[in-house]
C-alpha cells in the first residue's frame, strides 16, 4: 500500500473541511448533487469526447496503482532473474526452458523465450526494446486523461456557477433567496476546481511515477536477459540490475553462484 496516497487524500479533505467549519460551516453547505452532476457529466463529456473510450476505460482501471506500490514484486523479479543466471550458467540457457511457466510477467516470458531460442543478444535488444517503446507510448496516454480532465473541471465548475446565478437572477424579489441562491451556485466552482485539484491532476502525477517505474524494471528484466544470453557473472550481473531499482536492499542469491 502506499501510505503517501492515502494519507494524502485523508489530509486534503480533512484540512478542507476543518477550515471550514472553523469558519462556521457545515458540510451541508457544500453538498449540493446538482453542482456534482454539472460538474462530473461535463468534465466526462468532454474527456471522453478528447480521448478514445478504451483508453479512458483503461485510466479508470489503472487508477488503483496510485495507492499500491510495485517495489516488493521488483524484488522479486531481481531474485528471479539472478536465479535464473544461476541456472543457466551451470546447466545452459536451454535448461531455462522448463521455468517459462513460473515467469508470469508477459514481456520477461517473451525475452527469455527469445533467448532460450538462441537469438543474438542484439537481436533480442532490438525486439524487446521496440515492443517496450510501443507499450510506453500507449501508457502515457493513462496520465493524459486526468491531465486532461484537471483542465476541464474548473471550467465546467464556472459554467454551473452560472447556471446557477442565472436561476437566482428570477428570484430578484427576495434578497433572501438571492442570497442562498448565490451560495448555492458557487458550489459548482469548489466541486470543479477540487476535482481537478484534490484528484485529476494529483492521480496523473502519481501514474506518470508509476509508469516509470514499470518501465524501469522492464529496462532491468531486457537488461537482465541479455546478461545471462552472454553469459555474465550471476553476481556481477545483479550488482548492475539493482541500480535499475532506486532503493532496495541487496538481495539473498537462491542458489550458489557458478563458477
Amino acid at each position: 500500500m502506499d501510505i503517501a496516497s492515502i494519507g494524502g487524500i485523508i489530509v486534503a479533505i480533512l484540512g478542507i473541511l476543518a477550515g471550514m467549519m472553523i469558519e462556521g460551516g457545515s458540510v451541508s453547505q457544500i453538498t449540493q448533487p446538482t453542482a456534482a452532476l454539472i460538474v462530473i457529466g461535463g468534465t466526462t463529456g468532454a474527456v471522453l469526447l478528447q480521448f478514445p473510450l478504451k483508453i479512458v476505460l483503461a485510466a479508470l482501471r489503472q487508477m488503483f496503482k496510485i495507492f499500491f506500490s510495485g517495489k516488493e514484486d521488483n524484488e522479486e523479479v531481481l531474485k528471479q532473474l539472478v536465479q535464473f543466471a544461476n541456472k543457466a550458467r551451470k546447466s545452459g540457457i536451454v535448461s531455462l526452458d522448463q521455468d517459462l511457466s513460473s515467469v508470469e510477467d508477459p514481456f520477461f516470458r517473451q525475452a527469455l523465450m527469445l533467448a532460450i531460442d538462441g537469438m543474438e543478444p542484439s537481436e533480442v535488444r532490438k525486439i524487446m526494446q521496440m515492443e517496450l517503446d510501443n507499450k510506453s507510448e500507449m501508457e502515457e496516454k493513462i496520465p493524459q486523461v486526468f491531465e486532461a480532465a484537471g483542465g476541464y473541471s474548473p471550467t465546467v465548475g464556472i459554467i454551473g456557477a452560472v447556471l446557477g446565478l442565472i436561476q437566482v437572477m428570477q428570484h430578484l424579489d427576495n434578497i433572501t433567496e438571492v442570497g442562498r441562491g448565490i451560495a448555492v451556485a458557487f458550489v459548482a466552482t469548489i466541486y470543479g476546481v477540487g476535482l481537478a485539484n484534490l484528484i485529476c491532476l494529483p492521480v496523473a502525477g502519481k501514474l506518470k511515477i508509476r509508469h516509470r517505474e514499470e518501465q524501469m524494471v522492464k529496462e532491468m528484466i531486457l537488461e537482465g536477459v541479455i546478461s545471462i544470453l552472454e553469459g555474465m557473472n550471476p553476481r556481477m550481473m545483479e550488482t548492475k540490475l539493482r541500480t535499475f531499482l532506486a532503493d532496495g536492499h541487496a538481495v539473498e542469491m537462491t542458489a550458489e553462484v557458478a563458477v
